[in-house]
């Protein structure tokens, strides 16, 4: 041994044949900046075969145990500092590893070994050590900065260990050890759902232990889920005593409250909104003006009168960012007594609220608009159904007295139609996008279960309201820019290159071009028009939805590529928006010329905030709703449906069944007995043998083969295609000649499912 290591004696004890510690590998590496195997086995005077692989699986393992970075080839190794300490959210996915989430560089893949001291959202240090055959760059956690929550739901269970509470996912990779005092103590069963608290954390060689706290009726799994759900994705639920006095503390508008304001009560404003909702909190009206001109004004709930700056319950509003909606049940941003009253236009009470003023001309452009606190009084509560029966048949006997008897509310009906004809038209004009989708509901039977899964309707009536909303957001983001307001804006990034390219193939089908970067609005309703009338039509929108960008809101406005909107922001809805309420008390500020309160937190901050929390409500509404349908379909394995090629794959065709609106997979094992290929241009499976041509909008029968609870994954086997959509029937004939050459993918007769997603 020719070199001077502190720690040789110590390696010479471990190894017959020692190389350097890793603490002299690290020294070395330090001194020289960065080096290579080789160039490290030069400075080791290493020779010896054995000793240069030992020396490399070494450099490996310190790689492993973020000691050492490497990057290039031949692998050039630097030793890891502070400042390759990076910090972010932990996701976790149901097989097993997971990512460190960062927002201004790549994630970090972790792997299983790394996943046994985290759960899903836990906030951690963690540093990149190598770059995997996948080109993710693979990442070690330093250590847990912050745990997302320390309580969980599960369901008891035992092995030859003893009882644990196993979690679903997307922690199923952590069970949590109990003791059996503690299951005896609370007579638990095996298989039941419990609470449990964290008593000690995971560690690299133990799981964490826990403590049962309470048995979970198991009655009803709607409910349970929504629990489990409330808590993986740390969503708070129960407002604190602070934030319920505040709120409570409120009483029904005084004449102290009105004054000042304009008074809108004889104004025949009135509110649209679903069959089931609880919260109020825009009404409309609208009149014709001299010379076939229009005024709209569209009534807003005052939520900054209750809602005070820096007070419990602007914090906690703050901290919720949005209500969270679950089917058959809602987390409100803001407790029920001002969500579901002093905030919420009912009719037939005086309400305050903050209103724009509209002037929009014959031609549908605005013209002119002003912003003002003001109290109303809302002249009906009408549903979208209602207003839909009305428009169809004025003199339909079951539509309410309260729009038929009032002359007044009917003649601003009948303009508020005509003005949304109008900007319809404005809308097209501007090639605002508008895809064929559909959004379903779940209906539930009396114990909870699931009872059917319907399509919801848009009539006039919801596309009416919708452009009445569109012109307050617009007007109010016009204001906050002409003024420079401190407010966050809603925007919409165009699309990536990369999607736009994948579109430009794929818009070949139809004998339309597309640009291969850079597309505007028009590029993309030039394709909506074209496929808008086929029964394919819903398969094709969805694929250009995802090539969109992720909205979200900013302090800096860049406009809303989807609207086509040059500024854009979210005005209507402070009850269950708080970027909404932010720019209410901006607005409010300004046109009452009154001083606007230092917020406690930063613009930016609000901005990603925000942008958080929706997506951490969009997460968990889609976990709920999928693993609803996926618990429902486990009592139909084995059954046959009809349904439709969604989406095409590498690995197989995402079918959803024509009655049940379900997705589900069925894996390239099981599409047939040829050797299919993938042609992503053309988003079809080729079988390169006997030419079966699989594609976005074919009919098929499939049969419901598994149902996996952990991955939320349901498993289809085809039975029979049943008809290729237009633009699949006219490859067929060219499929052996079209299929491309390389592969990766294939089926075969004798294969079976695997029951998990590629």
């Amino acid at each position: 041994m020719s070199w001077n290591d502190p720690n040789a004696s110590s390696e010479a004890q471990k190894y017959d044949n020692p190389i350097p510690s890793r603490e002299l590998i690290l020294s070395t590496i330090t001194e020289k900046g960065e080096a290579t195997h080789q160039q490290l086995a030069k400075a080791f005077n290493i020779d010896d075969p054995d000793q240069f692989d030992a020396l490399g699986n070494r450099l490996k393992a310190m790689a492993r145990d973020g000691q050492v970075n490497r990057e290039g080839r031949p692998y050039r190794f630097r030793t890891v500092t502070q400042q390759d300490v990076v910090t972010g959210t932990v996701s976790a996915h149901a097989k097993g590893f997971g990512f460190v989430l960062l927002t201004d560089m790549p994630d970090l893949f972790l792997h299983e070994k790394q996943m046994r001291w985290v759960f899903n959202g836990d906030k951690v240090e963690a540093v990149g050590t190598s770059t995997d055959n996948r080109g993710r760059t693979e990442g070690r956690i330093v250590d847990v900065v912050e745990r997302q929550q320390n309580q969980f739901i599960g369901t008891l269970a035992k092995d030859e260990d003893g009882y644990c509470v196993e979690l679903g996912s997307p922690n199923n990779h952590q069970p949590i050890t109990v003791t059996e005092d503690n299951v005896q103590a609370l007579e638990v069963k095996l298989g039941y759902p419990v609470k449990v608290d964290i008593i000690d954390w995971p560690n690299q060689h133990e799981f964490a232990t826990g403590k049962i706290t309470e048995v979970l009726s198991d009655d009803n799994d709607r409910e349970l889920i929504i629990e489990t759900t409330l808590l993986n994705y740390d969503i708070p639920s129960e407002f604190n005593e602070a934030t319920l006095k505040q709120a409570n503390d409120y009483k029904e508008p005084t004449e102290k409250d009105i004054k000042g304001r304009t008074d809108l009560r004889d104004i025949p404003l009135i509110t649209i909104d679903g069959e089931d909702a609880r919260d109020f909190d825009d009404a409309v009206f609208a009149e014709k003006r001299a010379g076939g001109n229009y005024r709209v004004l569209v009534a807003i709930a005052d939520v900054s009168n209750y809602v005070t700056p820096n007070s419990p319950l602007d914090i906690e509003a703050y901290q919720r960012g949005t209500s969270v909606y679950f089917p058959h049940r809602v987390i409100p941003m803001l407790p029920e007594v001002l969500s579901n009253g002093l905030c919420s236009l009912n009719p037939n009470v005086d309400r305050l609220c903050m209103v724009a003023d509209i002037k929009v001309s014959r031609a549908g452009k605005v013209t002119g608009y002003e912003f003002y606190p003001a109290v109303m009084n809302s002249q009906a509560r009408l549903t979208y159904n209602q207003v839909n029966d009305y428009l169809a048949n004025p003199k339909d006997s079951t539509i309410p007295k309260s729009l038929t008897d009032n002359k007044e509310v009917k003649k601003s009906v009948d303009t508020l139609h005509q003005l949304y004809e109008l900007l319809v038209k404005k809308r097209e004009e501007r090639h605002a996008m508008e895809f064929e989708t559909v959004e379903t509901y779940i209906k539930f039977n009396e114990t909870g279960g699931i009872a059917a899964i319907l399509p919801r309707t848009r009539g006039d009536a919801h596309k009416l309201i919708e452009e009445c909303m569109l012109l307050a957001n617009t007007c109010a983001a016009n204001f906050a820019l002409e003024h420079e307001l401190p407010v966050l804006y809603r925007n919409h990034d165009k699309p990536d290159s990369e999607k736009s390219m994948r579109i430009h193939e794929y818009a070949k089908n139809f004998g339309l071009s597309f640009p291969e970067e850079s597309p505007t609005q028009a590029d993309y309703q030039r394709i909506i028009e074209a496929t808008k009338d086929r029964p394919d039509a819903v398969s094709i929108h969805s694929m250009l939805l995802r090539s969109m960008m992720q909205a979200n809101y900013a302090p800096d406005n860049i406009g809303h590529f989807g609207l086509a909107y040059e500024e854009y922001s979210h005005f209507t809805s402070p009850i269950r928006r708080y970027p909404d309420l932010m720019l209410h008390r901006a607005i409010k500020a300004k046109v009452t010329n009154t001083p606007q309160t230092v917020m406690e937190f930063s613009l930016d901050g609000a901005g990603t905030q925000t942008s958080d929390t929706e997506r951490r409500a969009e997460k968990a509404s889609r976990f709920v709703e999928s693993w609803l349908k996926c618990h429902y379909m486990k009592d139909h394995v084995g059954e046959e449906f009809d349904g439709t090629v969604t989406t095409v794959t590498s690995f197989g065709l995402f079918v959803m069944l024509d009655d049940l609106y379900i997705d589900g997979l069925v894996h390239i094992s099981n599409v047939g007995d040829d050797f299919f290929v993938y042609d992503e241009k053309q988003q079809q499976l080729i079988g390169k043998d006997k030419g079966g041509l699989f594609g976005l909008g074919d009919s098929v029968r499939v049969k419901v083969a598994g149902v996996n609870m952990d991955l939320l994954q349901i498993d289809f086997d085809l039975t029979a295609k049943l008809k290729s959509s237009q633009m699949n029937q006219t490859k067929k004939d060219q499929a052996k000649k079209s299929a491309p050459k390389k592969s990766s993918s294939r089926s075969s007769s004798n294969k079976k499912s695997t029951n998990k997603k590629s």
